[in-house]
């Protein structure tokens, strides 16, 4: 007697790039977020030259605002497929705004809580994670443990924290994520953006410049910010729904 086997797992469903929600809301805050991150990290900067840590702790609190409130009000939270589908009920141009006022609202409350999840999350698993990468490609190993952790919590909020909200904690996703088999999207390309930007700013520390903004790790930090606003950009229009193929 031949026992045959035969496996019911179904293939999984092919990735679709990140949508921004579908109100004037997201539309319009999506593109002031990254002024208003990068405004603040400017606003910062020469406190930050001056004495890194204190100036990354404090810049990570309304960091950390921004970032919550881009991801509750621009993004569909995991799992959320609702928010991608067009309505095709007619309604007046008043009734319109009406409705879609009111359903915002709905929304942005109902997402501050998976919003604040997602920031626990990326300051729990990333943080300490993304310390130990420093570490590995040559931050201080014995010294400046406070400057290496806080350049990692800075690199978590802005890369991890969307990431979290959007894909939520399934390892086979991260899987796709970290093997960089997703299409591209703001979200993703701001993730990959601020990777290379932070990998580009190691490049002036080496130099012998004697300038005070090339200790560690501010050139870090500002390559993670300015590949984050330059990956999140392209992502979102030129790069959208492609992925990243290697050769």
């Amino acid at each position: 007697m031949t026992t045959v086997i035969t496996s019911s797992t179904k293939p999984p469903p092919p990735s679709h790039p990140i949508d921004v929600l579908n109100n004037d809301t997201a539309r319009l805050y999506t593109h002031i977020h990254p002024v208003l991150v990068l405004s603040l990290y400017a606003f910062q900067f020469k406190a930050i030259v001056a004495d890194p840590i204190p100036a990354l702790t404090r810049t990570l609190i309304p960091l950390s605002i921004l970032q919550i409130a881009y991801v509750a009000i621009c993004l569909p939270p995991t799992g959320d497929t609702a928010t991608a589908v067009p309505t095709t009920e007619k309604r007046k141009p008043g009734d319109k705004k009406k409705a879609e006022k009111g359903k915002l609202e709905r929304e942005v409350g109902a997402k501050i809580i998976p919003a604040f999840l997602s920031l626990i999350i990326a300051s729990a698993a990333a943080i300490p994670l993304l310390t130990t990468i420093l570490i590995l490609f040559g931050a201080p190993l014995t010294t400046h443990h406070a400057h290496t952790m806080l350049a990692a919590a800075h690199i978590a909020f802005l890369a991890t924290l969307p990431l979290v909200y959007v894909h939520g904690v399934d390892g086979a996703t991260w899987r796709e994520i970290v093997a960089l088999l997703k299409p591209v999207d703001e979200v993703y390309g701001g993730m990959i953006g601020t990777v290379v930007g932070a990998w580009l700013g190691a490049i002036p520390i080496p130099l012998d410049w004697d300038r005070a903004w090339q200790k560690w790790p501010v050139t870090i930090v500002t390559g993670a910010y300015a590949g984050w606003a330059v990956g999140k950009l392209l992502g979102g229009t030129l790069l959208k729904g492609r992925k990243i193929v290697f050769e």
